[in-house]
């Protein structure tokens, strides 16, 4: 059975953006992102993994918010997704945007030219690895064991990946915002084309799925 690399629910503005440049650890997405208008779709679903209230909307949104973990063996992320640290690690206390309980459940390699020792919070263990996308990937498969890998981002580490060649398949929700400056994962999802079909399918919500697959 062939291993995918997954781009899953990754969420973009209008115009592209995914995340703003000036991150600190008050503002994971930058100074002027809110996470909220990106990513109300997935929030508003049943299935949102961080709902504690019942309810929630079902159909294509929610099937999408399910779809995040289904066959996914491990993810791989760029540094700025683990945190807002730049350069040598100065705080190895720091384990991650997400608490005791990191919503992954798999090995998950964090890409830096930092290397610091593998740290496992409940069922989710994070590597920081250096190398190009084709050993952080083989490394990942391997822990995978048969199961897809996730590529997490941000747009920075997709783009390394796409430019490699090694991305399978990529859900990318365009949400109804628009922000203007930030960094983009594409000036236009025409951009894939060359190498992806497409699908595109809006959904009530608002956001706009964009389903990509290797031609």
């Amino acid at each position: 059975m062939t291993q995918l690399l997954r781009v899953q629910n990754f969420t973009v503005s209008t115009d592209g953006v995914a995340a703003g440049e000036d991150q600190t650890l008050e503002r994971p997405f930058g100074g002027h992102v809110d996470p909220g208008r990106l990513f109300s779709w997935a929030g508003a679903t049943a299935s949102w993994p961080n709902r504690t209230d019942p309810g929630g909307s079902r159909g294509l949104d929610d099937y999408m918010t399910r779809d995040f973990a289904h066959n996914i063996g491990a993810e791989i992320m760029g540094r700025n997704k683990f945190g807002p640290q730049r350069g040598p690690w100065e705080d190895h206390e720091w384990q991650g945007w997400w608490g005791d309980e990191p919503p992954f459940h798999t090995p998950v390699f964090v890409l830096t030219h930092h290397e610091r020792p593998s740290i496992t919070l409940s069922d989710t263990t994070f590597h920081f690895v250096a190398g190009d996308p084709a050993a952080v990937l083989g490394q990942a498969r391997e822990a995978a064991r048969g199961k897809d890998v996730r590529l997490g981002g941000g747009a920075t580490t997709i783009k390394e990946f796409l430019d490699a060649d090694l991305v399978d398949t990529l859900h990318v929700a365009v949400a109804p915002v628009e922000l203007g400056t930030g960094i983009r994962l594409w000036d236009s999802p025409d951009d894939l084309r060359d190498r992806f079909h497409l699908d595109v399918v809006p959904s009530p919500s608002g956001v706009t799925h964009h389903l990509f697959w290797r031609k």
